[in-house]
């Protein structure tokens, strides 16, 4: 097996068994709301992107999303949000490709500000339908998220088990080339 294809299964390994963790109610959610979201790594702007700056982005409305653990235990719903591709905030960015394949050895990793990541790979965000429903969010029933939620998600609705890769409290989405 490729190195680069082992990092990214241990990668997601990880990211299946730490949603146990950040599953849980937590006691005081303030202390992770975050009000902005960085853009870091492999790209040529680097950003820092509150609300107002995500609205101006091309809108992406979602109706109902069911949210299913890695289990497959199905654990509720995510409904009528509104918010941005991540491609979009990407393209914006302006991803490091010095060579015509290192794109495929590109990972986007998404942080909170709990310490919970999810990752991605370029394919899934710019080559696949998976990144059609990658969304970064920051509205809900026409209104801010709530503590409990951050100002800024993210989610990936396409996904059969959009849970793990549910990201409350967005603080980061850092791009990474991972081998060489």
């Amino acid at each position: 097996m490729h190195q680069a294809i082992r990092i990214f299964l241990l990668a997601g390994a990880l990211v299946f068994c730490g949603q146990s963790f950040a599953a849980g109610t937590v006691a005081d959610p303030s202390q992770y709301l975050t009000e902005s979201v960085s853009v870091s790594g492999a790209v040529e702007n680097t950003l820092k992107l509150r609300v107002d700056d995500l609205r101006k982005f091309p809108p992406q409305q979602v109706g109902e999303v069911p949210l299913v653990c890695q289990t497959g235990a199905d654990v509720g719903k995510l409904g009528n949000f509104n918010g941005v591709r991540l491609r979009d905030i990407l393209e914006q960015a302006v991803i490091v490709s010095r060579d015509h394949n290192d794109v495929k050895k590109m990972v986007i990793v998404a942080s909170a500000s709990d310490g919970y990541q999810v990752v991605f790979s370029w394919s899934e965000v710019f080559n696949s339908p998976v990144g059609d429903g990658v969304l970064v969010f920051f509205e809900k029933d026409g209104k801010p998220l709530a503590e409990d939620e951050g100002r800024i998600a993210m989610i990936s609705t396409k996904d059969l088990r959009s849970g793990p890769r549910h990201v409350k409290w967005l603080q980061a989405i850092e791009v990474r080339k991972i081998v060489e």
